[in-house]
């Protein structure tokens, strides 16, 4: 059985006193949120906080993006070791919002997952198309290029020890999510990708959704037979929303 993992992306916001609110009920809700991972990928600057009131609860943390280089003159940057440093399991790579305000490209995003899993991160590997590609029928064509890119740099066996993350761009912040029917299209495609070249490793990867997920959508989106479980943005800011996510997933891989 795929193991079901949801994460909270907490994005550019965030403040001590507010994160401390947010975590401790995180920590308490998830004692009793078993049959599922859950994990919360904050801001650098708040890393240390996260790991000092997680730290044996179960509930695991991890950056949101980090650098392709291992060290060296990179000013400004986060190294994979650095987040080990400080007890990260998990690492986002290849944000949508980082590929198209950012400008990070596949060959980037490849060398990224790759360093984070020299230094034993889990990435979580974000893929997705636009609204445009999307009604221009290319949601394959972009979505298995972006899969491909990390394959051809670190083999389709670096997949077991990684998470896949289908977001769609048209369903991040805007408040529109893809049916659970569009979704599990797309998680069943990148499965079958995966599995072409290894079909033990696409079994057991979790390919999480992400756009727009909340308590209202979660079950019939975590009832999919592809969907793992989901990366979850704003509402992985209100610890009730979160936390009723979990639980959706909890039930949707019974």
């Amino acid at each position: 059985m795929r193991a079901r993992l949801v994460a909270g992306n907490w994005k550019m916001y965030g403040t001590l006193a507010a994160n401390q609110r947010l975590l401790e009920a995180v920590k308490r809700g998830a004692a009793g949120a078993s049959g599922v991972e859950i994990a919360v990928c904050v801001p650098f600057p708040y890393l240390q906080q996260a790991a000092g009131v997680l730290a044996g609860s179960g509930v695991a943390w991890g950056g949101q993006t980090l650098s392709e280089h291992d060290s060296g003159a990179y000013t400004g940057e986060v190294s994979g070791a650095m987040l080990r440093d400080l007890g990260c399991r998990y690492v986002i790579v290849g944000h949508s919002e980082r590929r198209t305000l950012l400008g990070e490209r596949d060959p980037q995003i490849a060398a990224k997952f790759a360093a984070a899993q020299r230094v034993g991160l889990v990435p979580v590997l974000c893929v997705g198309e636009t609204l445009a590609e999307r009604e221009q029928g290319a949601t394959e064509e972009v979505v298995g290029r972006q899969v491909r890119a990390v394959l051809d740099v670190a083999g389709v066996g670096a997949l077991a020890d990684a998470v896949l993350a289908y977001e769609p761009v048209w369903a991040i912040g805007t408040g529109r999510t893809a049916s659970p029917e569009q979704a599990q299209a797309v998680h069943a495609f990148v499965r079958a990708l995966v599995g072409a070249a290894d079909p033990a490793v696409a079994e057991r990867l979790p390919v999480l959704y992400g756009g727009s997920v909340k308590p209202d959508n979660a079950a019939e989106l975590f009832a999919m037979p592809d969907v793992d479980g989901g990366l979850i943005g704003g509402a992985s800011l209100v610890a009730e929303d979160f936390l009723a996510i979990c639980g959706a997933a909890v039930r949707g891989g019974n």
